[in-house]
């Protein structure tokens, strides 16, 4: 599922990059059209800050679903409520037979479990990959849209340097 899912993304981002970057032709209307004009300085960072934007956003809703999922699922009270059902993955019994509380957090996303002795562990109910993954493409987004930033003004720069002559 979640290879599934990176290569999905993958092939978003590259069809994404190669149509900011003009890889893919422009349809013509006639024969004899004139040469399109040329693309803006930092178009492919901006399209790269874009899809990792959103990306980021995207994996960011699905950890605060993870989030939410376990949270409702906690106070669903009744029979087999407790230990808390969220609790009760990937740890042992003696663990999760000592939770009193839990604690929901929405950055870092995560969902801990709080013991009778005040320790605390995280649920796997929030997969690990959630929080590095929205920190990179954050990272990533942000890093492509400064690119981009300073793509446009070395092409100011040059454009008034050339003018000036």
């Amino acid at each position: 599922m979640i290879l599934l899912l990176l290569v999905l993304v993958a092939v978003v981002t590259a069809v994404l990059l190669g149509r900011g970057t003009g890889t893919y032709p422009r349809a013509r209307t006639a024969p004899a059209a004139p040469v399109p004009a040329p693309r803006k300085p930092g178009a492919p960072f901006r399209v790269a800050a874009g899809a990792a934007g959103w990306a980021a956003a995207l994996l960011y809703l699905w950890g605060l679903m993870c989030v939410g999922f376990a949270a409702m699922e906690a106070e669903d009270g009744g029979t087999d409520s407790s230990p808390l059902r969220p609790c009760r993955t990937g740890v042992p019994p003696e663990l999760s037979g000592r939770v009193i509380d839990y604690d929901v957090s929405y950055l870092p996303l995560r969902f801990s479990c709080e013991t009778v002795d005040g320790e605390a562990y995280d649920s796997a109910d929030v997969p690990g990959y959630v929080n590095p993954g929205v920190a990179v493409l954050a990272l990533t987004a942000v890093a492509s849209a400064v690119a981009a930033g300073y793509a446009t003004e070395l092409r100011a720069r040059a454009a008034a340097r050339d003018g000036g002559r």
